[in-house]
């Protein structure tokens, strides 16, 4: 397989100099592996810190600005960053006003939030935490216990980063990121499978002519595999797996994400059956995003997230936000 890098055990601190030379705006620490809004600590607001393993760019790093994140801990590629990594992460960007740690449901992650935690907590930083679990595909997985958290990650990032930049305080940053997880479900699907840089080859074997679903964004399996189907008959599929876990009650946020190896051509060919299914069911989108903002370094493949949003999730979602991944209103 090839792959454009040096070698396997240098391609996060490359990737991380790269960014460096293209985002001023941003304070990369290569060594120490966290990556800070050059402005941090910003007087009077919560930071808001984030991270996972490499390989899910844009987020976190990509998602760190004005708007939205503080700071992003980058581990190894599908590796959770150290603990002393996001105390460190928490220590920059604290003003005072305490930090939000947005935390993916791996148990790794999980485990090294809640150590940086008690580090941070010691260092008389005050810390509130959002654990994102929103995919509805499997219960337990490879990584985790529990839901996986995937692409409500984005939401809960951008929507509490806003009210962040708002000045509101820690305890309603923290009440609104819980929110938007709880009234956001999310479902993936694999057309192929993922290579890492350590392995040079696919992780997983999905033979030509089949697709799984309910993937997660490691390559972890989901619950069936089936032979080919339509983009109209995946979106059918990956919609009503959501709806019948979460039936909707207010128009909704919708991400149409690429996993890092399908091209827009065809995501935006699936957001125009996502579209057709709500329709059909009734349900109001009221914002739609497309791209590839969760992904799984190569994999081919797509996920769909849906978030339940009410008038102020809605305007704190078209709230001003400038990162490297996502910017509009600055």
């Amino acid at each position: 397989m090839k792959m454009l890098i040096n070698v396997p055990e240098t391609v996060v601190a490359d990737a991380l100099r790269g960014m460096a030379a293209a985002y001023p705006d941003l304070n990369v620490d290569v060594e120490n592996r966290v990556i800070v809004r050059r402005d941090a600590p910003v007087a009077g607001q919560v930071g808001l810190v984030s991270g996972g393993g490499s390989g899910h760019e844009p987020l976190h790093g990509g998602f760190v600005g004005p708007g939205m994140l503080s700071a992003a801990c980058p581990g190894e590629v599908f590796t959770s960053p150290v603990p002393d990594q996001m105390a460190r992460a928490a220590a920059a960007v604290d003003s005072g006003a305490g930090v939000l740690f947005i935390v993916k449901n791996y148990t790794g992650d999980v485990l090294n939030f809640d150590m940086a935690a008690e580090l941070a907590e010691d260092e008389g930083i005050q810390v509130g935490r959002v654990l994102v679990n929103d995919d509805v595909a499997v219960t337990d997985s490879l990584y985790t216990a529990g839901r996986r958290g995937t692409g409500a990650t984005l939401f809960v990032e951008k929507i509490a980063g806003a009210a962040a930049a708002e000045g509101q305080p820690l305890e309603r940053v923290e009440a609104i990121g819980r929110q938007v997880n709880d009234n956001s479900r999310s479902f993936g699907v694999a057309l192929g499978a993922v290579t890492t840089p350590a392995k040079g080859s696919p992780t997983f074997d999905l033979p030509a002519g089949e697709l799984e679903l309910g993937i997660g964004i490691h390559g972890e399996p989901g619950r069936e595999r089936r032979p080919m189907m339509t983009s109209g008959e995946i979106a059918d599929f990956a919609v009503n797996a959501i709806l019948e876990d979460m039936p909707p009650r207010n128009p909704v946020l919708l991400l149409v994400n690429g996993m890092g190896g399908t091209p827009l051509l065809e995501l935006f060919g699936f957001n125009a059956e996502v579209q057709r299914v709500l329709s059909e069911r009734g349900i109001a989108v009221a914002r739609t995003l497309v791209g590839n903002y969760v992904t799984s370094l190569d994999m081919a493949g797509a996920s769909v997230t849906l978030c339940q949003a009410d008038e102020e999730l809605l305007r704190l979602w078209d709230a001003p936000v400038k990162t490297p991944a996502l910017r509009w209103g600055m």
